[in-house]
């Protein structure tokens, strides 16, 4: 990150014009005391962010400025009401997500702020051109439910070095420092997965959409697993079921049926996995989907099995009270656009992150372990 901070601040400043010539890995490497693979893996992120370009035996040098790209923000001096500013979101296809938009709004009209709401439609492309516009709209500053994506949107980290005034929310960078406000998915997933523990179960599932590059679910993985760590209970890869595609299991909550294919792999993970009490659901169209899939073949919730997923309040409200995980959307709305106004004040303060505890709900999807031999699969 310093090798990689250092190249783009001076190109930025205008040091390293387009086309010059970086200095090479070797004295970069000896610059900053670390190996060549580090150096590598600094200009390489450069690359991808179209900053610096390679060529074969001769090096790295400085892109020319691709036509359309946006001015970087210049710092405005005085934070005035009436200012503008945009809240760009994968989609409103859930309770979730509409209740982010509608807090956000609320929260920026308080502050005596417009907001301007743009949906990416879960498209990194569609992401950064709207960035582009709405930048170009002259928006004082940006909140940004990063889309899922094989990587991070550069024009997000772009701006993010140069200090225009964005906030993540509900998601976050690893190893890029953005200010953003996210709900405390480990340790929400810990005290969830350590809810069956103390209900007795000891062969506990996590089912999951896939969770790479979402840093929401790679969370809820973690605390499952830090959960089972602390009750010395080894982690059995063969209980970890997380490659299903959003979308596809995003299918529940919008037609409440199922997608056949999820179905089908789920049962077969719950006859694979007899001995299994109790399973950890990354989000509720997880959990909606294990509870009906398991039904379905005769295993019975919650004496067969336990199940406690995360959730936004209102959504379980509608269903039979279940167990779940809730988060507190109403303070992370408030907390995101506070973060903002701050950061449209003073661009150069230090980036902050920003957890918003959970709280668990304990319904009639978990009961003490009555059932089933208790011993782990060797």
């Amino acid at each position: 990150m310093q090798v990689r901070d250092y190249v783009y601040d001076q190109i930025n400043r205008g040091n390293w014009k387009p086309n010059d010539r970086l200095p090479s890995e070797k004295e970069l490497s000896e610059q900053f005391n670390v190996s060549r693979i580090t150096v590598k893996k600094a200009l390489s992120e450069l690359t991808d962010m179209g900053m610096v370009y390679r060529i074969q035996g001769r090096g790295s040098f400085v892109s020319s400025d691709q036509e359309g790209e946006p001015t970087l923000y210049k710092s405005l001096t005085n934070l005035q009401t009436g200012y503008c500013v945009a809240f760009l979101i994968p989609r409103l296809e859930n309770t979730y997500t509409a209740n982010l938009v509608k807090g956000i709004e609320q929260a920026c009209r308080a502050a005596g702020m417009n907001m301007i709401l743009a949906i990416t439609n879960d498209s990194q492309e569609e992401e950064k051109r709207l960035i582009n516009e709405m930048i170009q709209i002259g928006v004082n500053g940006i909140i940004i439910f990063p889309v899922d994506g094989e990587g991070y949107n550069e024009q997000i980290v772009k701006l993010t070095m140069s200090n225009y005034p964005l906030v993540l929310i509900d998601r976050y960078f690893r190893g890029i420092e953005t200010n953003n406000v996210c709900t405390d998915n480990v340790t929400g997933a810990y005290d969830a997965t350590n809810h069956l523990l103390q209900l007795g179960h000891r062969n506990v599932g996590v089912v999951s959409t896939y969770p790479k590059w979402t840093t929401s679910i790679e969370d809820r993985i973690e605390g499952y697993e830090r959960a089972l760590s602390d009750a010395q209970i080894p982690i059995n890869r063969q209980y970890r079921l997380d490659h299903f595609n959003p979308e596809a299991m995003n299918v529940v909550l919008r037609e409440g049926v199922i997608v056949p294919e999820i179905k089908k792999e789920i049962q077969h993970y719950l006859r694979t996995n007899a001995e299994m009490t109790a399973v950890f659901a990354t989000n509720i169209a997880v959990g909606l989907s294990i509870i009906a899939a398991a039904e379905e073949i005769g295993i019975r919730v919650p004496d067969d099995l336990s199940i406690v997923y995360y959730d936004f309040e209102p959504l379980s409200l509608l269903l039979s009270k279940q167990t779940y995980m809730t988060q507190d959307v109403p303070v992370m709305v408030h907390k995101a656009v506070e973060l903002l106004m701050a950061v449209i004040s003073d661009p150069q303060r230090k980036r902050e992150r920003v957890l918003i505890p959970s709280k668990l709900v304990k319904g009639n999807t978990t009961s003490a372990i009555i059932h089933k031999d208790q011993s782990p699969i060797g």
